[in-house]
């Protein structure tokens, strides 16, 4: 007797990668379950600055961050996920950081992805409470977006539950995933029910790890951990932060700049120990529709199979020091910090930037994506389900 199939397509996770597979899939004319095992996503989706920058990814990624851009703002269009097109600045402190970002203009000038020069005077026009002895000019994006990171993935999920072809599970968790003698894939979840469908996508580390151990552990990704902060709305006088902002040190950590040719000779000559280097620090801003500005962030690193010794504790002199950077860059009335938080994503040493792996030929993991989620997910996702597809 053959057994009825559920759906054509089965999503474990949540998270942006789990939520725009699912998206593509239905648009695509598949049925899909989507399985979260939390009552919502609470993981690296939404403990983030919610900054979709192009900008900053490498040459390989740059199209999937664009594709990101469109499908955005399409669903937006149709649905408030909290897109706001502001576009993104990054402000050099020095004349090596101006190298830079003059360097990857020029970088996007021929591959036609348009960029600004501003000079400091235009910087402190549009940001009037940027302190002018810290800049000394910036490049700006006009057409990249932010999104409320809280808020984005959980809108996107009653977009895609009012879709038809779409089942989102909460608080399900999947036990056993494997392809039965039907051909089908088989999974086992909590409450023992038995989900079937002609192919399937891991993409939330946690479910890998307990699915597929020995796989997780032989794996090349690690685990980062993120701290940052969210500054309270000021007092006294609103403050207008509009876009994406993110500054030298920032100009010093990403992809994009890695491809400028004066990148290596600058990275040679820095400090080899500093409190930014040991904690990864660099500093961006993201203000928020009610006047918050989220502000961060550090980065600590561990293989998987060590990620506990990354702890649970929130370090004061991280805050610290991001806060007392932050003060050489604006000029703002209040410092007072609202909340602090912490955050951990997985992602892949591999040169391709992901984890992939095809088990059985119809289960596919699929995580690791690292920082870039936001900025990359959706259209990465469309693009590996026409190779899943073989379109």
């Amino acid at each position: 007797m053959t057994r009825q199939k559920n759906a054509d397509l089965l999503i474990v996770g949540g998270g942006v990668l789990g939520s725009f597979f699912a998206y593509h899939a239905q648009a695509r004319g598949l049925s899909v379950i989507l399985l979260e095992r939390q009552g919502a996503p609470i993981g690296a989706t939404v403990r983030n600055f919610g900054q979709v920058v192009p900008s900053g990814l490498s040459g390989d990624w740059q199209p999937w961050g664009l594709e990101s851009l469109k499908i955005y703002q399409t669903i937006q269009s149709r649905f408030d996920i909290s897109v706001r097109k502001q576009g993104t600045i990054y402000l050099a402190s020095n004349e090596e950081e101006l190298t830079l970002i003059n360097e990857l203009h020029a970088i996007n000038s021929n591959s036609g992805y348009l960029s600004q020069l501003w000079n400091a005077a235009q910087c402190c026009e549009r940001y009037p409470k940027l302190r002018p002895d810290y800049c000394s000019g910036g490049l700006f994006f006009p057409d990249e977006i932010s999104v409320n990171p809280r808020l984005m993935i959980h809108q996107l999920h009653k977009f895609l539950s009012a879709t038809e072809g779409i089942e989102i599970r909460y608080r399900t968790c999947v036990f056993n995933l494997v392809v039965d003698r039907e051909g089908s894939v088989k999974a086992t979840t909590n409450a023992g029910e038995e989900i079937h469908a002609d192919q399937a996508i891991v993409c939330c580390g946690s479910e890998f790890q307990t699915l597929f151990p020995q796989e997780f552990l032989a794996s090349d990704l690690q685990a980062v951990k993120l701290q940052m902060l969210r500054l309270s709305p000021q007092p006294s006088q609103p403050i207008n932060l509009p876009g994406n902002i993110l500054t030298g040190l920032s100009i010093r950590r990403y992809e994009s700049f890695a491809e400028c040719p004066s990148w290596q000779a600058i990275k040679s000559g820095e400090p080899i120990e500093s409190f930014a280097k040991k904690w990864g620090v660099h500093i961006l801003f993201k203000q928020e529709a009610d006047g918050g500005i989220i502000l961060g962030d550090s980065h600590e690193y561990a293989s998987v199979a060590q990620s506990h010794e990354l702890g649970f504790d929130l370090r004061s002199d991280i805050n610290q020091f991001m806060i007392d950077e932050a003060t050489k860059i604006f000029d703002l009335p209040s410092w007072k910090v609202e909340t602090s938080w912490f955050g951990v994503y997985s992602q892949s040493k591999h040169p391709s930037g992901i984890f992939t792996k095809t088990i059985d030929e119809q289960i596919r993991i699929v995580t690791g994506i690292g920082g870039k989620g936001m900025t990359s997910g959706p259209g990465f996702t469309k693009h590996f389900l026409k190779e899943v597809y073989d379109d």
